[in-house]
């Protein structure tokens, strides 16, 4: 296990040095780094960094906003002295790694946003989340998350898998998630991602119920060059669901700006 301190937070990433450009990882609400065990594997030999951002996994938490966790991620690639660098997020990942786009645009030479958008959902849905979170913890919502995370495919022929998924959910600190959903309610990148100008594809779960494809595809459409790409019979975290098809579109990425 491997930890820094950012900003007076203990910060959990996982460095794993390579060839060529850098490819940084970047979690979803609720999981920690090791949702991309499958996708990692499947890279080749290209360096690689992933991380808990706070309130997740074995990282800290102080009070944050969507800058923070922008301004975090930042500040572990400066310390490792990563960058350029493929960022690949998924949920709030995916919109950490659009604002990492538009502040600091050094730190990346392409994209790849899984299931996320320049917005996610509404001030009514985030609220009622973070109330929830907060009086009942994690576990009542297990089950309706894993709904809105995974297909009926895998829910039917990988359910032992999805319970280690669900266990991971509801043992992420409950002012950890809150706070972070809270970020994620008042982010808005809908102007930003008008500027973002480096390779980018844009990944959608045909079945996913938390960020659906509609929701994507007017991401994508923001983003000038951007390609889409509709997973069929794929819920909201793809890269645990099939690892192979977010494994090509970074190598696809990585090939477009000049590293095979």
């Amino acid at each position: 296990m491997t930890f820094t301190e950012i900003n007076g937070v203990a910060i959990h990433y996982d460095w794993r040095a390579g060839s060529g450009m850098p490819v940084v990882f970047l979690n979803s609400l609720g999981t920690d780094f090791r949702i991309w065990d499958g996708v990692v594997a499947q890279i080749g030999d290209a360096p690689i960094l992933r991380m808990d951002k706070q309130g997740h996994g074995l990282s800290g938490l102080a009070p944050l906003d969507m800058d923070r966790l922008v301004a975090d991620a930042a500040a572990l690639m400066d310390q490792l002295n990563i960058g350029p660098a493929v960022i690949c997020g998924v949920s709030v990942g995916g919109m950490i790694a659009q604002g990492l786009a538009i502040t600091r645009p050094d730190l990346v030479a392409g994209l790849v946003l899984c299931c996320t958008g320049a917005t996610i959902g509404t001030d009514e849905i985030w609220n009622d989340r973070i109330e929830a979170t907060m009086t009942g913890g994690l576990e009542p919502m297990g089950d309706a998350v894993m709904q809105r995370w995974f297909s009926p495919d895998f829910h039917a022929q990988r359910a032992v898998e999805m319970a280690g998924y669900r266990n991971m959910l509801v043992r992420t600190p409950a002012p950890g998630y809150a706070a972070v959903s809270a970020a994620i309610r008042d982010a808005d990148f809908t102007q930003g991602a008008t500027g973002i100008t480096v390779p980018t594809i844009c990944v959608a779960g045909e079945e996913d119920n938390a960020t659906p494809p509609a929701l994507v595809r007017t991401l994508s459409g923001l983003i000038a060059g951007s390609t889409l790409y509709v997973i069929s019979a794929v819920g909201h975290l793809p890269g645990v669901e099939v690892p192979h098809e977010v494994a090509q579109r970074v190598i696809t990425i990585r090939t477009q700006v000049g590293v095979a």
